[in-house]
């Protein structure tokens, strides 16, 4: 009988040779006295070796040769042995030194960690992969234990000749070197043994004491503070080191002193033994004492008829809450396990806590601190360039492993300043005081510049969209440490931090896509782990504390929310195809514009805010992190406790929290079973707060008995207000506006088709198909309309024949246009151009502009022979397309697109004249006239110096100076009846109105056809006017002047006469104005380059115009030196060069706004007093037009 035979995991002849390499490198001897001798050719079968390592395990994705290696002990039974017996003092025997080297290049990839997941795993790998990783944990054990040896100082050695040449001198040999030691240290932290305590010696306290006596902490620390001169590609293997290093470790513990220690190890044990204390008394109340230690089984009727539940156990006869809870616990539910997207690696978890000795606590602790005085800026300063430029070392776990020590050494910063300022209050250990000395924030400055917190926002945001939710709890992490460390810095004495800080806080709280992004991280929790659970609630608890604090300082705070992008646009275009027709440079731009079009500031409402934080789906998430509530430190339950509070009693919506689970929580919670302490600091707190819940709740209960059913379930925004307020909320819908009514330029497009062409070329680069499909609906239109005639000219035949006077309707019906799919009825009534080509094609839209579902219809008026030609036309354009016009027009240079032919249709606004007057309008019926006519005052300049304002000026001073006596009966309107008073306030309108119309207003013109000839003529004409129009002011001046020195009095006036003299005046203008109004309403009509006066104003002499010297001195003072009327007329001279001669007086004319001189005109008289009357002449003045100049008396 033939023995089987048992199968091998590795091939025999693989074996065979791997073995004997192993065998031929050396091994130990009598003659040595036990020593390690190398063979003769030690340094080629390392090579070889090295070869297999490479050639069959690497291609061949085998892992047979490494466990041939690990069965032939090769690494602690020759490599470590070769290392150890290398002297320091034979450093420059070349052959060692390839043997040593040679050693390493073995070391490096036997105790590289091995990482697959299930798809990449094969047969072989489950063979070998449990068989290696116990190898590498002796691997790690032997190079840490051999303490005599120091294989890692030996490391040390063999790269210190390589760290020593300059970075800009080295060889690609020198930089491998480097890295290779690298990847050694890196390695040895990777090996680790699940559950091992901190005394074994592969923990990892054992690695980080190793580390400081072998020097390997030395050595990071010199080439993390000469990163960027010294090291340029060492900063990954660097990361990755320190990330293994320091994961898991209490930052807190890390920064105790023995005394400190000892006292935080008691209070832990004591917290401990009070809590198995506190779960033995909460048992004890139900525990089977010596006497009723008998089997009991009790059946519980349920509902269903003929169905019971067991309870075994005399507890369940305690009461009947007990009963159901036991009952309860033995129930069992298999839910079903998803398979989670994203599978942790066991080498990448920071959320396991590591426990370290006292040696090695002080150790790691002198190392970080001369970490962050020395090494901090310039590695992360790389790092972050590297991941930017996306260098081809970095790859995505180094994102997460960069952000999760930033946030490790922030932590520790903050830590380090507040022990600080404890051992500066307490000044007991001044040893401890002087080990922290840093003062300023400048030594983290590198994480806290602009370029970090957007590549923080990005990886946050990229890796929550992808649901990467380990990645996630790193950039998580980092985010509330950045924001804890900011608060320091607002905080900090010097105010260069304040400033900083300051603006630290404007920048992240401004984004209104960063609130956004914290709350769905918030309520995106699900089953993520208790350190995802942990991270996400913290942040949250930051950032609104910080928040509310910072929006209290800064009443004025602005934030940039974004708009809700519309992809319809985006997919037409792509539809179109024209998506890729444009440059590069262009759409760059575009995609810029586009984005700062997209946003918009708005003021910050923190109430706002925190509703949002207030939904079922945040609450859930701080429920599931309550549950917990046993494991919770006291600063993890005071952060559930703020939040219920801020939901409950500040956001007054402490509706969301009346679910019976919830209660179900908070009370055993505070009665029990398992309660909080009562010794713990917050347990007083959480009792008043379930109580005050409870205490709302009934009081809800009594307004909403709906609220029993509510209570089961969780509550949407509308369950809420209906709950909060008895009555559902309103809610009101806002109809779309149209678009506006658009036209094409009748300049350019003159016919009905070159109109309708313009419509096809605008509508033809991204909404071809709207033109299908009006082509479609007018040839159907068509066909339909020739069929009725076809059977209305039958019937009229037939009727013809029988002579049958029967009334036949010989009006066609009309067409409703119907759309094809539900996006072309949105365009029918929001796409202004489509519309446009279907008011050109005839169709006529029926109901109100702003009515989304109004009836587009095919009038009757068209017949099918109409129908058939625009078919045609829009199919003609359509085919061969215009998009450029006026290239044969010699006054354009170039030609006008087609789009910018297309403009809104103005719509004149009619509005009516209004009448100062006292009548009320009744029984006043309007001739239509006052449609035509522009606002009383016309399109005349409102501001204060207008005719009629300074005009009221002038008349309140001269009340102000006088009192004006009383009208005689016989001039005013006493004595007349009602009839006569009526006639002549309807002559007065009938006046006005026939002079409002000969006026017309800009208000009623609009840009049309320009005609460049005609404008040319315009001018000429206008000049000419302009011209004479000067000529008649200054034959007016010279008229006033004279006429006013004839009738001037050589006697001063005695007191009575000059009391009388104002009215005599007032007669004398009323008479002149009855005299000139019929000569000027006929000259305006005849001659437009007369200076028109208005009616009812006096005729423009001198002392009318506010030109005349008054002889009173009093008047003098009294009375402006001149009018808005004078300032015209002397800009209207000035700029026609009339020949009038100012003279300044006193200074220049620059020195002040208005200069005072004298005016001397031509006059035969010569020389009297009055003709250098005085006259402000402005600097710079607008022409203005005349006004009404009514009576100063009044």
């Amino acid at each position: 009988m033939e023995l089987e035979e048992t199968p091998t995991p590795v091939d025999p002849e693989v074996r065979a040779y791997v073995y004997s390499l192993v065998s031929a490198l050396g091994g130990t001897g009598t003659n040595e006295d036990g020593r390690y001798v190398l063979g003769d050719d030690a340094l080629a079968c390392l090579k070889d070796i090295k070869r297999w390592l490479k050639l069959y395990d690497e291609k061949a994705n085998r892992l047979d040769v490494a466990r041939c290696l690990a069965e032939a002990n090769l690494v602690e039974g020759d490599l470590l042995e070769i290392l150890g017996a290398w002297p320091e003092e034979a450093t420059e025997d070349r052959v060692k030194s390839k043997i040593a080297l040679a050693c390493l290049e073995l070391l490096v990839p036997l105790t590289w960690p091995i990482e697959k997941n299930d798809t990449q795993m094969t047969v072989n790998h489950h063979r070998h992969i449990p068989y290696i990783q116990l190898a590498q944990t002796s691997y790690k054990r032997a190079i840490l234990d051999n303490q005599s040896k120091t294989i890692l100082r030996t490391a040390v050695r063999i790269g210190l000749p390589s760290i020593a040449i300059p970075m800009r001198e080295r060889t690609a040999r020198d930089e491998g070197i480097i890295k290779l030691i690298l990847y050694l240290f890196r390695n040895v932290p990777i090996i680790s043994t699940p559950g091992e305590s901190k005394e074994s010696p592969t923990s990892r306290s054992a690695t980080i004491e190793a580390f400081h006596y072998q020097d390997v902490l030395a050595l990071v620390l010199t080439i993390c503070s000469n990163m960027g001169e010294d090291f340029n590609t060492q900063d990954v293997v660097i990361l990755e080191l320190l990330f293994h290093l320091l994961k898991g470790i209490n930052v807190e513990k890390l920064f105790m002193d023995e005394s400190q220690l000892k006292k935080n190890g008691t209070n832990e044990l004591g917290a401990l033994l009070a809590k198995e204390k506190n779960m033995h008394r909460s048992y004890a109340k139900h525990a089977p004492s010596r006497h009723n230690r008998f089997g009991t089984m009790i059946w519980v009727k349920r509902e269903e008829p003929g169905r019971v539940s067991t309870v075994s156990g005399q507890d369940g006869l305690t009461d009947q809450q007990h009963t159901f809870r036991k009952m309860d616990q033995s129930k069992k539910w298999n839910k079903p396990k998803q398979r989670s997207r994203d599978i942790d690696k066991a080498n990448d978890r920071f959320d396991v806590p590591v426990s370290l000795t006292p040696d090695a606590t002080t150790h790691l602790r002198s190392f970080v601190e001369e970490f962050l005085d020395s090494g901090f800026n310039p590695l992360f300063n790389h790092i972050r360039r590297a991941i930017e430029r996306e260098a081809d070392r970095v790859l995505e776990v180094h994102t997460s492993q960069f952000f999760y020590l930033i946030s490790w050494f922030l932590e520790a910063e903050r830590v380090r300043r507040r022990k600080k300022q404890e051992a500066e209050k307490r000044k007991k250990n001044n040893k401890l005081a002087e080990t922290f000395e840093a003062d300023s924030f400048s030594l983290i400055a590198s994480v806290l510049t602009q370029e970090t917190f957007v590549l923080l926002n990005r990886f946050m945001q990229d890796r929550l969209d992808l649901k990467v939710w380990h990645d996630l709890d790193a950039g998580t992490r980092c985010f509330t440490q950045t924001l804890l460390i900011v608060q320091d810095m607002a905080e900090s004495p010097l105010e260069e931090d304040q400033e900083i800080a300051e603006n630290i806080q404007n920048r992240i709280f401004y984004e209104e896509t960063t609130h956004d992004r914290i709350i769905a991280i918030l309520r995106g929790y699900k089953d993520q782990g208790f350190g995802y659970l942990d991270a996400c609630t913290q942040l949250s608890h930051v950032f609104l504390r910080m928040l509310e604090r910072y929006s209290r300082e800064n009443l004025d705070l602005q934030v940039r929310s974004k708009r809700r992008a519309r992809k319809k646009k985006k997919a037409a275009a792509v539809q179109s195809g024209d998506a890729d027709n444009g440059d590069d440079l262009g759409s760059e731009v575009e995609d810029i514009a586009e984005a700062e079009r997209a946003s918009k500031e708005r003021r910050f409402d923190f109430n706002r805010l925190a509703l949002k934080f207030s939904t079922q789906a945040c609450i859930d998430t701080y429920i599931k992190f309550t549950r917990f509530y046993n494991d919770l430190n006291t600063e993890q339950l005071k952060r559930a406790h703020r939040f219920f509070y801020r939901v409950a009693f500040k956001q007054e919506t402490s509706v969301m929290l009346f679910r019976i689970d919830y209660f179900a929580l908070f009370n055993r919670m505070i009665k029990g079973p398992d309660p909080l302490d009562r010794a713990s600091p917050v347990y007083a707190e959480w009792e008043e707060l379930v109580r005050q819940l409870i205490k709302r709740m009934v009081k809800k209960f009594k307004e909403r008995p709906e609220l029993a059913v509510e209570m089961l379930f969780s509550k949407i925004p509308a369950t809420v207000f209906y709950i909060e307020n008895g009555y559902e909320k309103q809610t009101m819908s806002s109809k779309p506006r149209a678009p506006a009514t658009l036209e094409v330029n009748q300049r350019w497009a003159s016919t009905l088709d070159e109109q309708i062409g313009v419509a096809v070329a605008v509508l033809h680069e991204q909404k071809i198909d709207a033109i299908d499909w009006v082509l479609q609906v007018l040839s159907k239109a068509a066909t339909e309309r020739q069929s009725w005639e076809a059977e209305s000219a039958a019937r009229a035949t037939q009727t013809e024949a029988t002579s049958e006077n029967v009334g036949l309707d010989s009006k066609a019906p009309s067409i409703v246009v119907s759309p094809d799919t539900e996006e072309r009825r949105i365009a029918m009534f929001k796409d202004a151009k489509l519309r446009l080509l279907m008011t050109l094609a005839g169709f006529e839209r029926l109901g109100i502009d702003d009515e989304p579902n109004a009836t587009w219809m095919i009038p009757s008026a068209l017949t099918a022979r109409q129908l058939h030609e625009t078919h045609e036309t829009i199919q003609k354009h359509r085919d061969n397309p215009v998009m450029e016009y006026g290239k044969d027009d010699p006054a354009l240079v170039g030609s006008i697109p087609a789009e910018e032919l297309i403009r809104r249709k103005p719509t004149a606004k009619p509005r009516r004249a209004e009448y100062d007057d006292e009548s009320d309008g009744d029984g006043i019926v309007s001739d239509g006239n006052e449609d035509f006519l522009f606002p009383a005052g016309g399109p005349t300049s409102t501001g204060p110096r207008t005719a009629v304002a300074a005009l009221e000026q002038l008349k309140k001073k001269r009340r102000m100076r006088r009192k004006a006596p009383p009208a005689s009966d016989d001039e005013g309107t006493a004595g007349l009846d009602d009839e006569t008073l009526e006639q002549r306030r309807k002559a007065r309108e009938a006046a006005d109105l026939e002079k409002r119309l000969k006026i017309k207003s800009a208000e009623f013109i609009y840009d049309s056809e320009d005609d460049v000839e005609a404008d040319r003529i315009f001018f000429e004409r206008e000049e000419l006017r302009r011209k004479g129009h000067a000529a008649k002011v200054m034959k007016v001046l010279q008229e006033g002047m004279v006429d006013r020195k004839k009738k001037k009095k050589k006697k001063r006036k005695s007191d009575d006469e000059e009391e009388e003299e104002p009215r005599k005046r007032v007669k004398k203008q009323e008479r002149r104005v009855e005299s000139e109004r019929s000569e000027e309403e006929d000259d305006s009509d005849s001659d437009d380059g007369d200076l028109h006066f208005p009616v009812g104003s006096s005729s423009p002499r001198l002392q009318d115009l506010g030109l005349e010297s008054q002889s009173d001195d009093k008047e003098e003072e009294d009375t402006p030196l001149s009018t808005p009327l004078e300032d015209f007329v002397q800009d209207k001279v000035l700029r026609d060069d009339v020949p009038v001669h100012v003279q300044a007086s006193g200074d220049s004319m620059g020195g002040d706004k208005f200069s005072t001189g004298t005016v001397n005109t031509a006059d035969d008289d010569g020389d009297d007093d009055d003709d250098n009357m005085p006259l402000v002449v402005p600097s710079r003045r607008r022409q203005r037009g005349a006004f009404v100049f009514d009576s100063d008396s009044e």
